[in-house]
């Protein structure tokens, strides 16, 4: 089992900079970030292989937001630049220890999820 415990988060104006992050208890292969709003599904954000640092990110993000680890600490982070509007949901940390392949921003293929942490980016 794999507890994943997030921090960060909160409150900021568009154009502005937030960072999340999430420790896991015990070194796991992939670890993403996943976001919902209400009444939505939990939308992929970005993912890591702690291995070698390979890294994939949704089309909504790419070149805003990274996601950077610390393997000594089985940490990832999500820094999140040049925040809009619609970044406000949800962020929840997910890992899973199988490679999810072209299911990567599938939330189906996460078994390990943390409590969630609430961005808020006002215009």
């Amino acid at each position: 089992q794999v507890q994943l415990v997030e921090s960060g988060g909160g409150s900021v104006q568009a154009g502005g900079f937030l960072g999340l992050s999430c420790v896991a208890s015990t070194s796991v292969n992939y670890m993403g970030w996943f976001r919902q709003v209400p009444g939505k599904e939990r939308e992929a954000v970005a993912l890591i292989y702690t291995g070698t640092g390979v890294t994939y990110y949704a089309d909504s993000v790419k070149g805003r937001f990274t996601i950077p680890q610390d393997s000594a600490k089985n940490t990832v982070y999500l820094q999140m630049n040049s925040l809009k509007p619609e970044d406000t949901a949800m962020y929840y940390c997910a890992a899973s220890r199988g490679w999810p392949g072209s299911r990567w921003s599938a939330a189906s293929e996460y078994p390990y999820w943390g409590q969630g942490t609430q961005v808020t980016v006002s215009s």
